[in-house]
């Protein structure tokens, strides 16, 4: 796993021990990246379901301002920190350790890219999305990023948010919800 473009290209990243954190593949995040190129400098990013951060990195990377990581796990809380450090990102991010939900019910912030990638078949993503929309934390015409392993269905768009595009890459399947502008 490594870091694919921009300041910190190359840099590898490390990775928590054990099967709790499923790290994007390389050729997912290329996929993702590609479509939202032109949408990242500059911008406030979320990665709600951090892991090890590799998503939000690869945005401060490609010249996002800042970006805020969210997870339960104090292992992947520290692994996303010592990955932050290793790029020379720490100064333009925050790690918060705790649960998806509770950040959401107090975020007062708005965020022009969110990454949603929470473990697959745990019912966190359609949570997360409903959350997101109903506190309306998306800046106007910011992206939600969404990644599945499954043939399930999307969840759905609340006004003023719309699924704009759908991808496959094997067996992950990736989508991409933009707000429109107010």
């Amino acid at each position: 796993m490594r870091v694919i473009t921009g300041l910190a290209r190359g840099r590898k990243l490390q990775e928590p021990v054990g099967l709790e954190t499923r790290p994007t593949t390389d050729r997912v995040k290329e996929g993702i990246f590609s479509s939202i190129q032109f949408e990242i400098e500059g911008r406030r990013v979320l990665d709600l379901f951090g892991g090890t951060g590799q998503m939000g990195i690869e945005a401060l990377s490609r010249g996002a301002a800042h970006c805020t990581f969210v997870d339960l796990g104090r292992q992947a809380a520290e692994t996303i920190r010592a990955n932050l450090a290793h790029t020379g990102f720490s100064d333009q991010a925050t790690v918060v350790q705790g649960d998806y939900a509770a950040f959401l019910s107090r975020c007062r912030e708005k965020f022009d890219l969110i990454f949603l990638d929470p473990p697959y078949g745990s019912g966190f993503l359609e949570k997360a999305m409903e959350s997101v929309q109903t506190i309306d934390i998306v800046s106007g015409n910011g992206i939600i990023v969404c990644e599945n392993g499954s043939d399930a269905g999307w969840p759905e768009p609340l006004g003023p948010y719309r699924l704009q595009r759908e991808y496959r890459y094997g067996r992950i399947r990736t989508a991409l919800y933009r707000r429109t502008a107010d």
